[in-house]
């Protein structure tokens, strides 16, 4: 998996250098042409599909807890979810990966990206409790995100453009999908808890 990543940050790189000094044409197909001839474009095209169709996977699991009651400490739909656990719980079910337990830990096993960047599947954090990371949700795309969010309410899909997410938005994280980045997922489980 670890050459898969090199390869396509590779690949990336070199298209981006390429359409960033506007080569001409020519030279920009002879990579194309190169890459095609090594099978690395359908491999890429490949894994870019397996990551779409995981997040998908993950946001439709999801969805499919709308409703189901917040519960201090909650992790399972019997007992109901806070946060975390059901941010853990997803996460889990869909794509196997196991987070840490509270959000301050899952904010420090995953990888920051920009709110321009965010995708479906990625984490959205908030500072709900006058510290950083106190809250988690998942992105499920076009400015929303689905969470539990406090006592008395339910699962539900939110807009990150409401006034009170807004002014407590505290970062996006994206999960590491790779070995490494499920083994220090696992690691952060096993230091912090």
């Amino acid at each position: 998996m670890r050459l898969i990543t090199h390869l396509l940050s590779l690949a990336s790189a070199l298209l981006l250098t390429m359409a960033a000094h506007a080569a001409p044409a020519s030279q920009s197909d002879d990579l194309e042409k190169m890459l095609a001839d090594k099978g690395l474009l359908t491999h890429i095209e490949q894994v870019r599909q397996t990551v779409s169709n995981k997040a998908s996977e993950l946001v439709v699991n999801a969805m499919g807890f709308l409703g189901v009651p917040y519960k201090r400490g909650g992790n399972t739909v019997e007992t109901g979810f806070d946060c975390s656990g059901f941010v853990r719980a997803m996460y889990e079910q869909s794509i196997g990966l196991i987070l840490p337990r509270r959000a301050e830990q899952q904010a420090a096993a995953t990888q920051h990206i920009d709110r321009t960047d965010l995708q479906p599947g990625d984490l959205v954090f908030f500072n709900t409790m006058r510290r950083a990371f106190s809250h988690v949700g998942i992105y499920v795309g076009e400015g929303k995100f689905i969470h539990s969010p406090k006592p008395g309410a339910e699962v539900r899909v939110e807009s990150m453009n409401m006034s009170y997410w807004q002014h407590r938005f505290d970062g996006a994280r994206r999960v590491p999908t790779t070995q490494s980045g499920n083994a220090s997922a696992n690691a952060a489980v096993n230091n912090k808890e």
